[in-house]
């Protein structure tokens, strides 16, 4: 990747070309001309995990040969970016970046990439289309939608395909029922003896060997968003996927990856647990199953490092940051906010006043 040249100069005028979601092309932001982006022969392949593991200098990359880094200094998200672009606001937190940007960390090279099918004026809309539900935001949520918050960047993921083996020992419950006496109050008042079927359960050891095969297992590799909230935005058309081209990125930042290649897998791992426990189950059958302990074995391990774009806007309130995601392929909006206590205070206020009204003149009439 290194060889190709990322900067895409306008033929008619020589400003940079920008990618724009709108027909999938590189667009001049000053004259309109409009440039298709090469259709690359390169598919998106799986990588072997084992290979990767001692990491070498063959394996790595950067996004773009002019790529720039920043780091910011309230929450420590390294975001890339290519000039003409620059760093400005922290789309993660809100602060001002005010470090030096310096070149581009090499990196395991991005496999595949799911371009924006929103541009920012889809984004805006969307964004507006959510606060106005929003009733007791503060205004600082608000100010996001007039001021272009919400800013397009691309989130690093790891995908693991993987086969389990897994071998178990626990217990099968089978049922079955006994009859019992009780004594029993009737109407009268009087003791009567009755009888009722009560459950019992006879437990049986149980062991054997299950097999999992997982396929594309995402993995957020930022800790710039809390992995729940990023599970939000999904589903992703990971069957969309392109082979990585830097044109993608003109005009939009980067993520570099915070959680490292071998650190994704051990969070895949933990994904695998409930499909492998459910197989157990299923293995071992019966009424009720008992897991003791298993463990699994795990082969043909591949990944993908890829890019997914999101529209990221931040925003302080009490000093405390807040985020508001769009998932830049469907419109999908997710966000944090807090609740104004002067919004509320004045809300019920007005309402207490309204039924005060109604009361005081509905008492008039009588």
């Amino acid at each position: 990747m290194a060889e190709k040249i990322h900067r895409y100069p306008c033929p008619s005028c020589s400003a940079d070309l920008l990618y724009d979601a709108r027909d999938a092309c590189l667009t001049c932001p000053f004259c309109g001309r409009k440039e298709p982006i090469p259709q690359s022969a390169d598919e998106v392949n799986e990588r072997a995990f084992e290979q990767y593991l001692q990491i070498s200098d063959k394996h790595l990359a950067v996004l773009y040969t002019n790529a720039l880094e920043v780091k910011c200094n309230s929450c420590s998200a390294t975001v890339t970016f290519a000039p003409p672009q620059v760093a400005g606001e922290c789309p993660f937190c809100g602060s001002q970046i005010v470090a030096q940007p310096k070149a581009a960390d090499p990196l395991v090279a991005p496999e595949g990439i799911l371009p924006f099918s929103l541009n920012q004026q889809n984004a805006d809309e969307a964004l507006k289309k959510w606060l106005s539900t929003r009733w007791f935001a503060p205004n600082a949520l608000k100010h996001l939608a007039y001021r272009e918050g919400a800013s397009g960047i691309y989130l690093p993921y790891w995908t693991f395909d993987a086969h389990a083996t897994t071998f178990y020992e626990g217990e099968r419950g089978e049922h079955y029922y006994v009859t019992e006496e009780f004594t029993q109050t009737d109407a009268q008042g009087n003791s009567v003896r009755r009888t009722r079927q009560v459950q019992k359960t006879r437990w049986y050891a149980a062991g054997g060997q299950v097999e999992n095969w997982f396929d594309d297992l995402l993995v957020a590799a930022t800790k710039s968003i809390a992995t729940e909230r990023l599970r939000t935005l999904e589903p992703w058309d990971l069957h969309s996927l392109k082979a990585y081209e830097p044109a993608f990125i003109a005009g939009f930042k980067a993520q570099r990856y915070e959680i490292e290649l071998q650190a994704g897998f051990e969070i895949a791992k933990q994904q695998m647990v409930p499909s492998i426990e459910n197989a157990i189950r299923q293995d071992i059958g019966g009424d009720e199953q008992r897991i003791h302990h298993y463990r699994s074995h795990y082969s043909g391990i591949t990944f993908k490092h890829i890019l997914l774009p999101v529209f990221l806007g931040a925003y302080r309130f009490r000093q405390k940051p807040y985020q508001v995601m769009i998932n830049a392929r469907t419109g999908l909006v997710q966000g944090e906010r807090p609740y104004s206590f002067w919004k509320i205070f004045f809300f019920v206020l007005t309402l207490i006043i309204i039924i005060g009204l109604l009361i005081f003149l509905f008492s008039g009439k009588n």
